[in-house]
């Protein structure tokens, strides 16, 4: 990867620099601490070594909400996991989301060519307040769960806001997972409420999504009500589907009025999320209602600028963080600019159509799509009007220094690019953008304030201008509460902790450059990465296995075109070869129960698998040979000659 440590793409204009909240708060923080002025790296630094301090100054600058603060700021401050911040707060995220409550536009909504709508802020609060209120009747009770099967469209942030508003916890995926994989992650969090659409729109067909629910519902024992939203269909027909009922019936006894939002302590969890390793079902991991809401207010203020004059746009599903993070911008009381659907339907052009119309300021989508669009051809400078655009984020897998070329030469010259990463695990980001610096071809601009972001080598040791793990060093407020079911929080511990003691390894492979900003060479474990979005092989595994001419399979993430596209290894029973026909029924397998990006990009036929002397099959030794890497752990394997069967295959060079 070839970057430029010495020529800035972009530099910001030194009025608009001094306009932004980055630089409001760095003189803040300047004038009470005596730092250096307009010195981001003392900032950090300084958010690092005092960080309770930083944290309490900084809830103080964004005026979060809270029935009750308290005076500790942190116990056990040094000890991860076990931190625990504002340990007496009280307080509710969804107070925080809804501070505004006129006709101003809250949200607006396009479901590709479908389907369009608009909600000011009093009607967005009243359509929270009459869904909770039906919630409550429900029985919905703080740590109650619910979940949403849905697209990205205002429906679903109006159950997540309700659900919040009450102390329950929100989880969703969206309408194209499969059952299997819905009931992966659903029947492990065994929700009381369940709401969904009754169909989506994808590449301008519609998919219902009936058949589905009816499965769902089967293998989802817990749940009482199952909410409908009408999306594809005015009057869906929900008779054969149980537990449904639809979402106007179900808050047709009720009428606006001011939301009872519980206080709750900081910690108290406000989302599940699902992250998968090599084996088991996916990982629930819980993330908590206060560091979600300081963490994202941060981000959103300071890394993004984000004010209530802006339209704020991430191209997200509802299984992705990005959707909850996009959510959280309501706090900052800027406008939501959702779409949901194909970003290529009709044509590549139908999301810049959407930006010029809506007047979008703030552009957010994953790699692969600004690589798809240049590979298109596509030239937003040259065929829309982009004058209120002033920042562009990239993020779900690193953006290749040629995708930093293309936004500037034609997507817009005068944008804030910020490639930003961080992950599932926490709801967040280690490293982001900042608008008041220059953007450096290749980089993330820097580590989050607050975020004690560092690169060890493989003795623990930090490294400089080298490639090494990605470590977090201090805890901050956006850990995980926990995982579910996870009582001793061994599983948590082994996540993160295991690899370096009190230090969080996250599984980044990653470089600290020159200017201080990151580089990112992808994953350093087995979890898949394609488009962006994070896929545990054991999903795959699970549907592949249930094929009677498949004895057994291994999947790994091929680095490939600037992205990473999922191959998978079959072992098939005596006398059965890999044809086409068996390959269209391993792809749909993995289709109709995963989602379509869990299918492989290619699929080979091999005569063994490698396995350690304990029996598991070794994703990464096999991913190491692939990619051509020296395999460091051959002793540890019962079969070490099986990895020549995947050394310089002809499959995997196009």
């Amino acid at each position: 990867m070839t970057t430029s440590t010495d020529t800035p793409l972009w530099t910001p204009d030194t009025l608009n620099a001094s306009q932004t909240h980055m630089h409001a708060f760095m003189d803040f923080m300047t004038e009470r601490f005596a730092l250096d002025d307009g010195d981001y790296e003392a900032l950090w630094e300084f958010s690092i070594e005092d960080r309770e301090v930083f944290w309490d100054t900084f809830r103080k600058f964004a005026n979060l909400r809270a029935s009750h603060w308290g005076d500790k700021i942190c116990s056990n401050a040094n000890q991860m996991p076990g931190a625990k911040w504002f340990p007496d707060a009280r307080l509710n995220y969804a107070e925080n989301m809804l501070n505004r409550r006129d006709e101003g536009e809250a949200m607006v909504f396009r479901g590709e060519d479908k389907v369009e709508s608009r909600l000011s802020w009093a009607e967005l609060y009243n359509q929270v307040s009459v869904l909770a209120q039906g919630m409550r009747r429900e029985g919905i009770e703080p740590g109650d769960r619910v979940s949403g099967y849905m697209p990205n469209m205002p429906a679903t942030i109006i159950a997540m806001l309700a659900t919040s508003s009450i102390g329950a916890v929100w989880s969703s995926c969206s309408p194209d997972f499969g059952v299997q994989g819905v009931l992966d992650r659903f029947g492990q969090i065994e929700p009381k409420l369940v709401i969904s659409v009754d169909g989506y729109f994808y590449n301008g067909k519609s998919h219902s999504m009936r058949e589905k629910l009816t499965e769902v519902m089967a293998g989802l024992p817990s749940v009482s009500s199952l909410l409908i939203v009408p999306y594809t269909t005015e009057t869906p027909d929900i008779s054969t589907i149980p537990k449904a009922v639809l979402l106007d019936e179900f808050t047709e006894d009720f009428r606006p009025k001011d939301i009872e939002f519980e206080q709750l302590p900081f910690d108290h969890p406000l989302f599940i999320m699902y992250s998968s390793g090599t084996t088991g079902v996916p990982k629930c991991i819980v993330h908590g209602a206060g560091g979600t809401l300081i963490q994202h207010a941060k981000e959103h203020m300071l890394h993004s600028d984000i004010h209530p004059d802006d339209r704020v746009f991430y191209f997200t599903t509802c299984g992705w963080m990005m959707w909850n993070w996009l959510a959280s911008v309501l706090g900052r009381g800027a406008t939501l600019l959702l779409y949901d659907g194909s970003p290529f339907y009709p044509d590549g052009n139908v999301i810049w159509d959407y930006a010029q119309e809506e007047r979008m300021t703030f552009f957010g989508t994953s790699a692969k799509y600004i690589d798809a669009l240049a590979k298109s051809g596509i030239k937003p400078r040259e065929t829309h009007n982009l004058k209120t655009l002033r920042a562009m984020a990239s993020t779900g897998s690193p953006l290749a220094p040629e995708s930093f070329d293309y936004v500037y030469n034609d997507i817009k010259q005068d944008i804030h690019l910020a490639s930003i990463a961080g992950g599932t695990d926490i709801v967040s980001c280690f490293m982001l953008g900042n608008p008041a610096a220059p953007v450096y071809r290749g980089e993330i601009q820097c580590r989050g304030l607050g975020m004690a972001v560092d690169v060890f080598d493989d003795e623990g040791k930090p490294v400089r201008g080298d490639k090494g793990e990605l470590v977090c060093t201090v805890p901050f407020p956006s850990m995980p509460v926990g995982f579910w079911n996870d009582e001793d929080g061994a599983k948590y511990h082994s996540a993160y902790f295991d690899r370096f003691d009190n230090i969080w390894c996250h599984g980044d492979y990653v470089e600290l450059t020159a200017n201080n900003g990151i580089v990112i060479y992808g994953r350093s474990d087995a979890t898949l990465n394609p488009g962006g979005v994070r896929i545990g092989t054991a999903e795959i595994y699970r549907q592949v296995e249930q094929l009677d001419d498949v004895v057994e399979g291994i999947v790994i993430g091929q680095s490939w075109d600037n992205d990473v596209r999922v191959v998978l290894f079959v072992r098939l029973r005596d006398g059965v070869d890999l044809d086409d026909a068996l390959q269209d029924t391993i792809r749909k397998q993995i289709k109709a129960n995963c989602t379509p990006r869990h299918v492989p990009a290619r699929i080979i036929q091999v005569a063994d698998i490698p396995r350690t002397k304990s029996g598991k099959i070794t994703e990464l030794a096999v991913r190491d040979v692939v990619h051509g890497r020296t395999i460091k752990n051959k002793e540890a394997l019962a079969n070490p000659e099986a990895l020549d069967l995947y050394v310089d295959l002809a499959e995997l060079q196009d």
